[in-house]
């Protein structure tokens, strides 16, 4: 079975870089021949996550939906914007609730198993959002026991990176993407 990759970004904003990060990884896999889906957040809106609300209320749809697009793919590629040296609370809340979602006898955190997670960053401060993908992959790998790749991307300045296309203009930084592309792929086909 060829492997299918999820691609979204932890930021809704008009003109994100990270949102244009994310578009070029759904080129990049597009062009590996594989499969992929690119969402938004914006259109799984959710309450703050609450276990009272959760208690009163259950899981919410949008929480569903996301649970079962994550589990419909082999492999999942998370942008984030960095905020405060940190995720932003709209990717934190997302996965938090996620993380909640148990169907038809699901086990704990079903959607982060059997599949693998690669991260990614874009910013115009200079250390390119490296603290929002440690937080991100501490989320992730050790609260959620994800499998997340060790290569990840992380670019800073980002004003100054894409073209009008959206394709690098550093071919140096477009080998470092192509290389966790790559193994995101590697690692998806050999779960798919």
């Amino acid at each position: 079975m060829p492997p299918r990759i999820l691609v979204f970004a932890g930021s809704i904003r008009p003109g994100s870089y990270n949102a244009r990060l994310a578009g070029r990884a759904v080129k990049e896999i597009a062009l590996a021949g594989v499969e992929t889906t690119w969402i938004s957040l914006e259109d799984y809106p959710l309450p703050l996550y609450d276990a009272e609300l959760e208690a009163a209320s259950g899981i919410p749809d949008n929480a569903l939906k996301l649970k079962r697009q994550i589990t419909a793919h082999h492999g999942v590629f998370i942008v984030s914007p960095e905020y405060n040296a940190s995720i932003p609370p709209l990717l934190k809340n997302a996965l938090d609730w996620v993380s909640r979602v148990r169907e038809r006898g699901d086990p704990p955190l079903a959607a982060y198993r059997d599949r693998v997670f690669a991260l990614g960053a874009a910013t115009d401060r200079p250390t390119g959002g490296l603290y929002a993908l440690l937080a991100l992959r501490q989320v992730l790998a050790i609260g959620c026991g994800a499998l997340v790749i060790p290569e990840q991307i992380a670019i800073a300045n980002a004003r100054e990176v894409f073209d009008e296309m959206d394709n690098f203009k550093d071919p140096q930084l477009a080998n470092q993407f192509q290389r966790v592309i790559a193994h995101l792929i590697e690692i998806a086909q050999e779960l798919a």
